[in-house]
C-alpha cells in the first residue's frame, strides 16, 4: 500500500498558535490573517489596516534552522503544518514567503532595541528573518470558548453597555477592586479578562483566578460580572498594546474598556490639566476608552482615593505597588488589610505554601480562642485568624 504524503512542517509553540487564533476567531478584526510583505509595510507606515487602526504588522517569522529552511524553499500553495510539542495543531497553505528585519520587527512591537529588556531577550529567541502568509485552520478552541461564554452572558442578562477590563490580578488587591466597583456602577455587565501569560507565574493563571472569582462570587451582584482568560501572547507585550487591548474588548463584544494611567502602553501625560495618552493617536477606534486615575490610601482622608481628588500630598499616599505586594507573598507574609483582603491573602498563601506548617491544627488550637473541642483547621483558616490578629488594636 502506497503511504500517504506528509507535509513539510512548521515547528511552533503555543503561544505563536494562540496568537494566530485570535486573528482566526475575529477577535484582531479587521486583521483576520496574516499579512503579506505589502500589507505589512503599509500598516507599519499608516498605522492602520483596511481603513481601521492597528498598531503593527501581524507576520510569524518563526526562529530555527529547520522553519528557516523549510520558508525559503516553499512554494505558493504548499500546505505546511503547524507542529506544537510533537503534535499537529495546524496548516498554513502558503501565499507568500518574505524577508523579516528583526531588528526592525523589534522596534514595531517595543519601540525600541535594547538588548537589557527581558521581553525583548525573549523574543528575539523566537523570532526568525522569514515570514509566511497565506490561509490557515487550526485546532485551538479556546478562545471560540471565551467569546461563547461572553455571548451567553450578554444574552442571560440582555445587556446593551458592556464594559472590559483586563488585568494580570498578581495580585488582586484594593485598589482592582475599587476600579471594578465603579466601573460596575456604569455599566450592564463588565468582562473581566484575566491575562493568561505563557511563562511560568509565582501565582499561577489558575490561582490568579479562584481568587478572583472569589472576589466576584461573594463581594459583586450575582451574574454581571464574568471572568474569562485572555491569551497574553507576545504581541501584547509590545509598546502599543492598549491599542490592541481595545481592538480585542471590541471584537469580543465590549462598548467599552476602562484602563488604568498606570497600564503599560499607555504612555499617559498631562496637556493643559488634560490627560493625554497613545490613544489620543488613534481616536478612531471603535470603542469607548475611560482612563482611571491611580487609586491610593491616604492616611489623612483614611480611604482609597483617586490621586486626582486627594487634596493631600503623595507622602500621605500608601501605594498599591503590585510588584511589592508580589514580594510580600513570595516571602510568606500576609499583606496588611489595607492593602488585601485577608481571605484573598489566606486563598493565596495557603495555595502557594502548602504544608508549610508540620501540625496546623495544633499551632491553631494553641493561639487562637476555641470552643474547647478539637476540631481541624486547614492553612486558609490559620491564615484568616492570624490576620485577625494583626487587626486587634488594643495593645498596639
Amino acid at each position: 500500500m502506497e503511504s500517504v504524503k506528509r507535509n513539510r512542517q512548521l515547528f511552533l509553540d503555543k503561544e505563536f498558535v494562540a496568537t494566530l487564533a485570535l486573528a482566526k476567531e475575529g477577535i484582531l478584526a479587521p486583521v483576520e490573517r496574516l499579512m503579506n510583505q505589502r500589507e505589512a509595510k503599509e500598516v507599519a507606515e499608516t498605522g492602520h489596516f483596511r481603513g481601521k487602526p492597528f498598531p503593527f504588522p501581524f507576520i510569524i517569522a518563526p526562529s530555527g534552522e529547520k522553519n528557516r529552511d523549510v520558508l525559503t524553499t516553499a512554494y505558493q500553495g504548499e500546505p505546511l503544518d503547524f507542529i506544537v510539542d510533537g503534535k499537529i495543531k495546524g496548516t498554513i497553505i502558503v501565499d507568500e514567503v518574505f524577508e523579516v528585519d528583526r531588528h526592525t520587527r523589534i522596534e514595531q512591537l517595543f519601540g525600541s532595541n535594547d538588548a537589557n529588556n527581558p521581553d525583548i531577550q525573549t523574543f528575539m529567541k523566537r523570532l526568525g528573518d522569514v515570514a509566511v502568509c497565506g490561509e490557515y485552520t487550526l485546532e485551538f478552541d479556546e478562545i471560540k470558548q471565551v467569546k461563547e461564554k461572553i455571548a451567553q452572558a450578554k444574552e442571560q442578562l440582555g445587556a446593551k453597555n458592556i464594559s472590559a477590563m483586563m488585568i494580570n490580578a498578581k495580585p488582586f488587591h484594593r485598589a482592582h477592586e475599587r476600579v471594578i466597583r465603579i466601573t460596575l456602577e456604569k455599566c450592564d455587565m463588565l468582562v473581566i479578562f484575566l491575562l493568561k501569560p505563557y511563562k511560568k507565574d509565582v501565582i499561577p493563571y489558575e490561582l490568579r483566578l479562584k481568587a478572583l472569582q472569589y472576589f466576584v462570587d461573594n463581594y459583586l451582584p450575582k451574574n454581571r460580572v464574568i471572568i474569562v482568560p485572555f491569551e497574553n501572547t507576545y504581541l501584547f507585550s509590545s509598546y502599543k498594546n492598549a491599542i490592541l487591548d481595545s481592538i480585542c474588548a471590541h471584537n469580543f463584544g465590549c462598548n467599552k474598556l476602562v484602563l488604568s494611567q498606570n497600564h503599560s502602553g499607555i504612555g499617559a501625560y498631562f496637556d493643559n490639566n488634560e490627560t493625554k495618552s497613545i490613544l489620543d493617536q488613534y481616536e478612531d477606534l471603535d470603542i469607548e476608552v475611560e482612563l482611571l486615575a491611580e487609586f491610593v490610601y491616604c492616611n489623612e482622608c483614611k480611604t482609597l482615593v483617586s490621586v486626582n481628588t486627594c487634596p493631600h500630598g503623595s507622602h500621605h499616599h500608601i501605594k498599591y505597588h503590585a510588584e511589592s505586594l508580589l514580594e510580600l507573598l513570595k516571602a510568606g507574609m500576609l499583606p496588611p488589610a489595607i492593602f488585601m483582603r485577608k481571605d484573598i491573602s489566606a486563598i493565596l498563601l495557603s495555595e502557594m505554601f502548602k504544608n508549610r506548617f508540620e501540625n496546623i491544627s495544633k499551632i491553631y488550637d494553641a493561639i487562637f480562642p476555641n470552643s474547647g473541642l478539637l476540631e481541624t483547621h486547614d492553612e486558609r483558616e490559620f491564615y484568616l485568624e492570624l490576620m485577625r490578629l494583626h487587626q486587634t488594636t488594643s495593645l498596639t
